[in-house]
């Protein structure tokens, strides 16, 4: 049986070694036989705004500027842009349905439309991914790199990113003081 974790969230485990991953919660906006591809919602890029990306990508020039963060969404082509957005926002370029409640748009229209006013309700911006290749998550899963979890819109867009990762383990009913980065201790 193959495992879709599309709409799900990732959880880090303590101790997984990659330090890009440390208590990261990702997103997961699509997983199949080719690999997966999600998005980290709790490592904002620090001093990092909307007007500083549409700056380096937009011709128009915004008198009210969003002060919406930018997240590093992952290590993989970190200077292209996706937003993980609620579902009711349609971009006239590309959006991607994902799973009940949340879609993604990469297309530059979004920010330009979030800087208008006239974006999606809730919207986190992201540069760059978190990607696999066929069977690799499968396997920092089987290896307890990742929990996994229902995916919530108050999780992914209303919680501070500090308090993200404890909220998905709590969502599964772990304590995060319980979990331990070593093996083999009781």
């Amino acid at each position: 049986m193959e495992m879709d974790l599309t709409g799900q969230l990732l959880v880090a485990m303590p101790g997984m070694g990659d330090p890009r991953f440390d208590h990261s919660v990702i997103y997961i906006c699509t997983h199949g036989a080719d690999g997966a591809m999600g998005l980290i919602v709790n490592k904002p890029a620090p001093k990092l705004k909307l007007i500083d990306v549409l700056d380096r990508l937009s011709q128009v020039k915004f008198d009210d500027m969003s002060e919406l963060g930018v997240h590093f969404g992952g290590p993989v082509e970190t200077g292209r842009g996706f937003v993980l957005h609620s579902a009711e926002y349609r971009s006239v370029l590309q959006t991607l349905d994902v799973a009940d409640g949340f879609a993604m748009t990469a297309t530059l229209d979004i920010l330009e439309d979030i800087a208008r006013g006239k974006g999606p309700d809730k919207a986190l911006l992201m540069l760059g991914y978190a990607g696999w290749g066929a069977d690799q998550l499968e396997g920092e899963i089987a290896q307890n790199g990742w929990l996994t979890c229902d995916a919530t819109p108050e999780i992914v867009f209303d919680l501070e990113d500090a308090a993200k990762w404890a909220a998905a383990l709590s969502s599964l009913g772990i304590d995060p003081l319980g979990l331990s980065s070593t093996a083999g201790r009781a």
